[in-house]
Parts: structure tokens; sequence; C-alpha cells
């Protein structure tokens, strides 16, 4: 009896999201470790991890999780240098979240609306000074948004690719001057863009307004992926802007906290040069010449490639995450922990 409710349910669950004609079966979506390939090790836990979640942290461990993300085509974060937030983000009085709740929407497609943690411009958490917004999948940083600008905002979102557009090159003017009346200050319409220096991100829901469980997992799943991302030389903390690293955010409630932590990961193409490297081919000495590369001066800005969509996550899957997920595009457990994501080389998504 049990088993036949969860199938209707799942299959109600399916029916909402729908199916944009390009959706991906689960082995498909993005390449699964394999041991000949990525070696014997490539699916364990680590075996140093120090962190770890309270006792009381229970979770659903149980539903099928692919496939059941609701299809977005972009995604913005909001700067608000805060981690947590009221329940709903459009009801932060006077943010940017709320100003794009009441905007018309954009034309190519749903939004997806995070507040962060990225800091604001001025430091603070006030809501009536200009702030900053990344827009993804184009890896575009957005700077000096009031909530008077947020149509200007939509515009480069409509002008951006989306999670199913091919991937070419981006091309968003430096400099836009926003339509406000007079006299509003020139300093206020002046919105300028440019792309963000990451390879990558880790983005973590940390909200616990809206569950516990993502304000406590956050906070150890961030200590944990910078113990592994730090050796390699890529973790940036959140005013590192050295170019071709891992910038590691919270960002408010994305959907499924029962099956927390939930984590997205957004990549840029072959983000680090070694999608294609057989780790498990390679001897120990081999392995320990593999470095990731550094970004080529004036190569092309293409945004992310994909955006691989986790969730139960533990502290002990962050060596795995970071080895094989954010350094080479590959799911360690995809039958657990996968709910969803596209790939924008290969024109695939899980919707």
């Amino acid at each position: 009896m049990a088993s036949g409710i969860k199938s209707l349910i799942n299959s109600a669950k399916a029916l909402y999201i729908g199916n944009s004609g390009s959706k991906a079966e689960l082995p498909d979506l993005f390449p699964v470790v394999d041991k000949e390939i990525d070696g014997e090790d490539c699916d364990r836990d680590c075996n140093s991890c120090v962190v770890q979640y309270p006792k009381s942290f229970k979770i659903d461990e149980t539903d099928a999780l692919y496939g059941f993300v609701k299809g977005w085509s972009t995604h913005v974060l909001v700067a608000t240098g805060k981690s947590d937030w009221v329940r709903d983000v459009a009801d932060e009085k006077g943010s940017i979240m709320q100003a794009i709740s009441h905007a018309k929407a954009p034309s190519n497609g749903r939004l997806m609306i995070s507040a962060s943690n990225i800091p604001t411009p001025h430091r603070t958490t006030s809501y009536s000074e200009p702030t900053t917004v990344l827009v993804l999948p184009a890896f575009a940083v957005v700077e000096n948004v009031t909530p008077a600008t947020v149509p200007t905002l939509v515009s480069i979102i409509n002008d951006s690719p989306t999670n199913t557009s091919p991937l070419e090159p981006i091309s968003i003017p430096p400099s836009i001057t926003a339509h406000l009346p007079e006299p509003t200050p020139a300093m206020l319409k002046d919105i300028t863009t440019r792309p963000s220096p990451h390879r990558a991100l880790i983005l973590l829901c940390s909200q616990k307004t809206r569950d516990a469980r993502c304000g406590q997992s956050a906070p150890l799943l961030r200590k944990e992926f910078q113990r592994h991302l730090a050796p390699l030389g890529l973790y940036r903390d959140l005013d590192d802007e050295r170019p071709g690293g891992v910038g590691i955010y919270f960002i408010s409630h994305v959907g499924g906290h029962k099956y927390s932590a939930n984590v997205m990961i957004y990549r840029r193409p072959d983000a680090f040069g070694l999608d294609e490297v057989e780790l498990g081919k390679l001897t120990e000495e081999e392995r320990q010449r593999v470095v990731p590369i550094k970004p080529q001066e004036g190569e092309d800005d293409l945004g992310a490639a994909q955006c691989i969509w986790l969730a139960r996550v533990k502290p002990e899957d962050c060596e795995g995450i970071v080895k094989f997920t954010v350094l080479q595009g590959k799911v360690v457990k995809p039958q657990s922990q996968l709910r969803g994501g596209f790939d924008r080389g290969r024109g695939l998504m899980s919707w």
C-alpha cells in the first residue's frame, strides 16, 4: 500500500514538472564514477572527515530524487551579506528579491531567485544601498543594482543564455544606463557587468527559517569543502576574487529541505581541464602530478556548462564531490543523491 501511494505521488510530481522534450534519464545526464576509470576508491566516503551532523539530524532517505526538480531557465543570486532570511525571500522588504518578484518576468523562461551571503558592496545587510547580483548560467556579475533598476536587470537576464542555450560566447555590455526619472543621480543609473572570476560555484541552502537542518548543514559542509579545496589552491572565500577558483555561497531555500543538504554545483566547460583525465589508469606518481589548470587569458566566456544538483549530502561526501563532481563533472552517488540539473554542452536536462 505504501509503495503504491508513493508511486502515485511521484507520478503527480512528474506531471507537475512536465517534460521539456530533452529530458535525460538518470544514467545519461552526467557521467558517473567508474572504478576502472576513476580508481577503486572513487565511490568511498571520506575516512578523514572529522565534521559530523548532530545526532538529531534526520532526513528522508527513501524517496526517489531524480527528475522531480522543476525546470528553470536562469538563476540569480542576490548579495545580501546574510545567511538567513524571512521564510519567503520575496517578502524581504526593500530587497532586490522583492522587486524582482513584483517586476515583469523575464521573457526567456522561469527565473530562480536566491538570496545569498555574498557580501554587499557597502558591507552591511541593509537594503537601502545598491548591491550585486550574480546571473547564472551566464556567470555574469551585475553591480550597482537597486530595486528601481530591476527592470534593467531583467533586460540583462533576457539577453543572457539560459540552461538550454547552446554553449556560445557571451556578450553582455560592460555598462548599461537604467532609464530612471530625473533627477535621479547618474551614479544610481549606471549598472556595470563583468564575468565572474570563478570556474565553479558550490551553492549550499542555509535558510534555517525554512528548515533548521539547512542552517545546521551549510556551515559544516562549507568547512569540509574548504578543507579539500584549499590544498588544490582552489578555495575562494567571500572576498577572494582571484581567477580560477571555486566560490562557496550560502543561498535561500531551493526546495526539498527534507532531503537536506541540498548542494548545487555550477561548472564552466571543462572547468579545470580534468574532465577527460582517467585517474584510475594513472600511477600514484602520475596522479600526484595532475593539477587543475588555470583559465587562459582571452578564452571565450561561455558561462556554466553544467549545474549538478545533489541532495542528502553529508560531510563525508565532500571529498568525492570535490574530486569528481567539482573537478570533473561526474556524479558519485547518482541513485541516492542526484536530484537533477542540466548539461548545456550536450543539450540535456533533468526536466
